[in-house]
């Protein structure tokens, strides 16, 4: 294939190029794993046209407060909690879709059944332990906020602080579901056969 060159001759980097970037462990699809997925994806990109609203929200305030002088403290939380919201729909969209960022200088050196070892021990020992402790203790943050009827202590802020603060619980709670249909895909590897009724054909 030829290589597109810059001024210099050196050749430039295309997308084809950056494959050898992508970390993803190819695992066999279950049927329970197939779908949670295909749900998580969906809300997944549903919930990034958050990131646009955002993107709205903050430039109507920039030309609010530069043009008009007209600086309003609810697009200020307004855009904190669209923020929120995008990043704690998108972990669950981000594992599922296995493109979320791997610091690992030995991953792609190993074998796929040693990468799935280390997937296992982390979802179970390290991933899941931290998501119990994550939504057990969600729930009496965001009931106390339900009985104070928490509002913003901004003057003009935004009402119902329970309504974002359950954002926690459901984005973690989806995060859960995607380590569950992980986990599924990683001991069908492990512990089943190809030929397992649980295992679908096609491979990711």
């Amino acid at each position: 294939m030829p290589q597109n060159k810059g001024g210099n001759g050196r050749p430039i980097a295309t997308l084809m190029d950056l494959d050898h970037f992508n970390h993803h462990t190819e695992l066999p699809h279950t049927r329970m794993s197939n779908l949670i997925d295909q749900v998580l994806l969906k809300i997944g990109n549903l919930m990034s046209w958050s990131w646009v609203v955002l993107m709205v929200v903050i430039i109507l305030n920039v030309v609010m407060r530069y043009l008009f002088d007209q600086g309003r403290i609810e697009f200020e939380e307004l855009q904190w909690h669209l923020y929120a919201i995008g990043w704690l729909f998108g972990l669950s969209y981000c594992f599922t879709a296995d493109d979320h960022v791997r610091v690992d200088l030995i991953h792609d050196r190993l074998s796929l059944k040693a990468q799935t070892w280390i997937e296992l021990l982390g979802i179970i020992f390290l991933l899941i332990p931290f998501l119990t402790l994550v939504l057990l203790y969600a729930v009496p943050f965001i009931l106390y906020s339900w009985e104070l009827s928490e509002v913003s202590d901004a003057p003009g802020g935004l009402p119902y602080r329970w309504a974002i603060k359950s954002m926690l619980f459901i984005g973690f709670g989806l995060l859960a579901l995607a380590a569950l249909s992980r986990l599924s895909r990683v001991c069908a590897l492990l512990f089943l056969r190809q030929s397992s009724p649980f295992i679908l054909a096609e491979t990711k």
